[in-house]
């Protein structure tokens, strides 16, 4: 597990990160446009939470939450939120939360199955989902992921450098019998096997979930499926128009 440094062993590891957004004012913070090139801060630390707690909820109309909601689902498709006043939070909801445990391929499945994919006011931070058929090959795999997470070297229709924020996915790889479970952070990624084999008789597919800025669905789509298929002719590697200018 990535998130461990091998020298600690097991007595400390990331059990999950925990948002609280201001029922009041998280709508403004989160709307806030920034200067060209920075991130919302306020929007990168929805976008990281595995449980958001929408605080102080007695302030606001059933209207005025219902639309801060919408908005932290549409940053985070991932996270967990709870509704809270005062902070008053059962503590069962907030420890062992095991978000970067190594799940089951079905548990992951179930939960990709219900990520939103509507975008965010400001169309930067996004939650993209796609689903493909067919097994990826691990190397090419490997080099698209790093691709985006360590080069940042992809770009949009509208030429802006994607950002990805966070990566999950469940994922088949060629010639290996079990599902495969992506996570990522930042510059940071793990491919671990599941408990779980795929049936012989069934169709493997890989799902995958990104949340960050700038996303693009067809061009992550069409990359990734470059990855998957057998032929030499496509290959992950993005094309000359899909690369950022170096600085």
């Amino acid at each position: 597990m990535f998130w461990v440094d091998a020298e600690l062993g097991s007595d400390i590891y990331l059990d999950g990160i925990i948002t609280v957004v201001d029922s009041k004012y998280g709508l403004k913070h989160l709307t806030e446009e920034k200067p060209d090139g920075l991130v919302n801060e306020a929007t990168r630390q929805v976008a990281l939470a595995d449980m958001i707690l929408i605080n102080k909820t007695d302030l606001v109309s059933e209207e005025e939450l219902n639309k801060l909601a919408a908005t932290i689902r549409s940053i985070n498709g991932l996270g967990k939120i709870l509704e809270t006043q005062r902070s008053r939070v059962h503590l069962s909801n907030i420890l062992d939360l095991h978000a970067y445990d190594t799940l089951t391929g079905i548990s992951l499945q179930k939960k990709l199955q219900h990520v939103p994919t509507a975008p965010h006011l400001d169309q930067s931070i996004v939650t993209v989902t796609f689903e493909v058929p067919g097994s990826a090959k691990e190397e090419s795999l490997n080099v698209f992921i790093q691709n985006l997470l360590w080069e940042k070297n992809i770009q949009n229709k509208d030429g802006h450098c994607m950002e990805v924020i966070r990566l999950k996915g469940l994922v088949s790889i060629k010639d290996k019998p079990q599902q495969m479970i992506l996570q990522g952070i930042h510059e940071l990624y793990e491919l671990e096997e599941s408990l779980v084999s795929w049936k012989d008789d069934a169709e493997r597919s890989s799902q995958l979930v990104f949340i960050g800025k700038n996303l693009d669905k067809d061009i992550l789509k069409e990359l990734f499926l470059s990855a998957v298929v057998e032929t030499e002719e496509l290959r992950t590697a993005p094309g000359k128009d899909q690369v950022c200018p170096s600085h």
